[in-house]
This record gives C-alpha cells, sequence and structure tokens, in this order.
C-alpha cells in the first residue's frame, strides 16, 4: 500500500513511518525539515514542505492509497495550523481521489460515545484553561474531517509518552474501557491498522495503554 504520512518527523510520526516501512508499505513522509526524520530506506520518499501550503500537500498525497497524519501542536506551531493543515489534506486527497484518511487528536476532541467521568471533566477543564488554542484547533481539525465525504478515522489518544512498543491497546471511548497514557509506538501501532480497517470507520476511537 502506498501511504503518505503528515508530521512523520514527530514523536508519533516516527515510529509510525518505521511501523509502515516495516509492515511493506510505500511511504511519503511530509515534513518540514528532512534532517528531523532519522531513517532512509528505499520504499521511503521525503517530501520536504509546509502543511500550510496546499500546493505542497497536494503534491505529497498524489498517488497515495491512504493517508494517515500525525500533526500535533508544537511550541513554535501558528495558531489553527491544525484545522489549516487538515483543510489542505481533505482538499488535496478529493483532488486526486483518495479516500482514507486516518487522523491524531487529543483525547478532549469529544465523540457520540464518550461516557466522561470527573476526572475526565477535570482533565478537559484544564486544557481548555491552559491550551484553550490547542483543543480548538484539535475540535476543528475533527470538524473539517467529519464534514467531508472520506472514509476517516480520528484516532484520540490521552497523554502520550515515550516508550517501548508494547502492542498492549486498550480501544474505547473517553470514560469507556481507556486509561490516562499511551507510548507513542502503541499508539503508532493503531493508527497504522486503521489504514486498512473499516472497524471504526467515521468514528473517534480513544486509545490507550
Amino acid at each position: 500500500m502506498k501511504l503518505t504520512i503528515f508530521g512523520a518527523s514527530g514523536k508519533t510520526g516516527i515510529p509510525l513511518t518505521e511501523q509502515a516501512l516495516a509492515a511493506g508499505h510505500q511511504v511519503t513522509a511530509f515534513v518540514r525539515d528532512p534532517n528531523k526524520l532519522p531513517m532512509t530506506h528505499e520504499r521511503l520518499t521525503v517530501v520536504q514542505g509546509d502543511a500550510a501550503d496546499a500546493s505542497a500537500v497536494a503534491r505529497a498525497v498524489a498517488g497515495a492509497d491512504a493517508v494517515i497524519s500525525a500533526l500535533g501542536p508544537t511550541p513554535t506551531a501558528a495558531k489553527g495550523i491544525h484545522t489549516i493543515a487538515t483543510r489542505n489534506i481533505v482538499a488535496a486527497m478529493k483532488q486526486h481521489g483518495v479516500r482514507r484518511l486516518v487522523s491524531l487528536t487529543g483525547a478532549g476532541v469529544a465523540a457520540p460515545e464518550d461516557q466522561p467521568k470527573l476526572i475526565n471533566h477535570i482533565i478537559k477543564l484544564a486544557l481548555k484553561t491552559m491550551a484553550g488554542d490547542v483543543l480548538k484547533d484539535g475540535e476543528g481539525h475533527a470538524e473539517v474531517i467529519q464534514s467531508s465525504d472520506l472514509d476517516w478515522i480520528i484516532v484520540r489518544g490521552p497523554r502520550l509518552q515515550d516508550g517501548p512498543h508494547t502492542g498492549n491497546i486498550k480501544v474505547g471511548w473517553v470514560g469507556v474501557g481507556t486509561g490516562t497514557i499511551i507510548n507513542r509506538p502503541d499508539l503508532a501501532d493503531f493508527m497504522l491498522k486503521q489504514a486498512t480497517s473499516d472497524t471504526y470507520l467515521r468514528k473517534l476511537p480513544m486509545v490507550s495503554n
């Protein structure tokens, strides 16, 4: 399968790209700085660009069978960049006839199946207080995807941490069958599997260890 991965040089994007290559996929990695992607492979094509640049995004999406976005907030990112980038990704996918989109966001983005407990409400209040712009951007990105006619899955993660690839992945919803942390390689594992699975088609599953 030909995969285009956005945010491939990020903390989740790197294990995602590694696992995609290990699984035999052909990968186009879209990155701002190629020096931050510490790998080479015969099935890896690196495309340098800014996700806010619609033409660059379209070039990276051309020829893909599926798109996976591991884009997330960074200290230097422009306000609303996740939503802007997602608009460009969705438009590029429509332009090139690519149907499957798997996109990462945080647990603060709500889903109909959620049953938040007190601790979940406290965490979301803290997010709104300390990182309101980031939460709003995540929600905006989800709205762009949900209003499209693509075959999408929005994967929500709680607190992300560096750790081993354990394969111990719980899938559920906020307050239902999931915990509060996940190792990035396990998150990448789940996201990669969604490129070929319809189990959570047009849903927002929450994953944790």
